[in-house]
């Protein structure tokens, strides 16, 4: 099977080369097809999210992705189609998703013995919606006075991100489904997107449903983390709850993200490029590597994504082979070596 790479920037090539690693230590027939973007597509195409890897990421349909990050206030990017029209982006990350139409990013957050303290029995996941919110660039600046920046909330897409996680949850045995929003606050916008989650959890008797505010979830996912299973919320809340739970597991290091479309889907660590230790060999690559199970389930390679997670938490409760942000001394490939050669033993 083909499957497409975005090396990214910073740590990018780095955890991507470490999750490919792990990956083929499972034996699989995997052909991994290179795709430029960020400064490796500017050099190739003039672009850091040109039209010619759009197209290669919807033929091949499956990505592994690294993490891109721009300066900041420069990540503002404007993708030109072959018909002429054109689409802004906040984002090199969010162009991506929304050139591919990748509605849902899920991120998964589970604890680990020895590693996570407190929240070692944490099993929740974050289900974000990616085509809109505070996310969809239609911003202005009003001169040197003020900006202002539209919260644009769509019945369809609220409704399509609900059913989708609904759908997982009954699929995955999860037991109750979260709404997350500020509706007291942003009482239009965000109770709007509310609405719409509860009329699609009318659907799903079988499933408990229920809603919190955002700044009042942070402290229940810190206190007591069991009262969440799935949890459906905004574009930016998502993109904030979700490396919350990551840091509460022990590291933004251990968050896992898959972002998926009718047509397609790219894989991603839930953290940045980490432009400080770049090229350093130090970077923990266990977000990416678990996001590459995310991608063997997604592709029906059950057998192997259990393996690569299982070995992959087998390593980390370990604990004679961990990265500087667990308090341990080893290489990213070292790290990847690790898990490979569990891999190897059990398989």
């Amino acid at each position: 099977m083909k499957i497409g790479v975005l090396k990214g920037n910073g740590i990018g090539p780095e955890i991507v080369q470490a999750a490919q690693y792990v990956v083929d230590a499972c034996g699989l027939d995997i052909e991994w097809f290179n795709i430029p973007i960020a400064e490796e597509a500017i050099e190739v195409y003039g672009h850091p999210v040109p039209q010619e890897s759009i197209a290669m990421l919807r033929d091949v349909k499956i990505a592994l992705k690294g993490p891109i990050s721009v300066e900041k206030k420069l990540g503002r990017v404007t993708c030109i189609h072959d018909d002429g029209s054109e689409h802004i982006y906040p984002s090199f990350n969010n162009a991506i998703r929304r050139e591919l139409n990748l509605f849902v990013c899920m991120r998964p957050s589970r604890g680990v013995p020895g590693i996570s303290g407190t929240h070692d029995k944490m099993d929740l996941v974050v289900m974000r919606e990616l085509t809109e919110g505070v996310y969809s660039a239609i911003e202005h600046r009003i001169g040197n006075v003020a900006a202002e920046c539209t919260n644009l909330v769509t019945r369809e897409a609220t409704e399509r991100l609900a059913r989708f996680s609904f759908e997982f949850a009954r699929k995955n045995n999860r037991k109750k489904v979260t709404c997350i929003h500020k509706a007291n606050a942003i009482s239009i916008t965000d109770g709007f997107f509310l609405e719409c989650f509860q009329d699609v959890a009318k659907e799903y008797p079988d499933i408990e449903s229920d809603d919190y505010f955002v700044d009042a979830t942070t402290v229940y996912l810190l206190k007591k983390p069991s009262m969440f299973d799935v949890i459906v919320t905004t574009n930016q809340y998502g993109d904030i709850l979700s490396d919350l739970c990551a840091g509460l597991t022990g590291s933004l290091g251990l968050g896992a993200g898959a972002n998926i479309g009718l047509n397609g889907a790219v894989f991603e660590a839930a953290h940045g490029s980490a432009p400080d230790i770049a090229g350093k060999g130090i970077a923990n690559p266990t977000s990416l590597i678990l996001s590459a199970a995310l991608m063997l389930r997604h592709i029906g390679e059950e057998k192997s994504a259990k393996l690569v997670e299982d070995c992959t938490r087998a390593v980390l409760t370990g604990r004679q082979i961990l990265t500087a942000d667990l308090g341990g001394n080893a290489s990213t490939m070292q790290f990847a070596d690790a898990v490979a050669k569990e891999i190897q033993r059990v398989k």
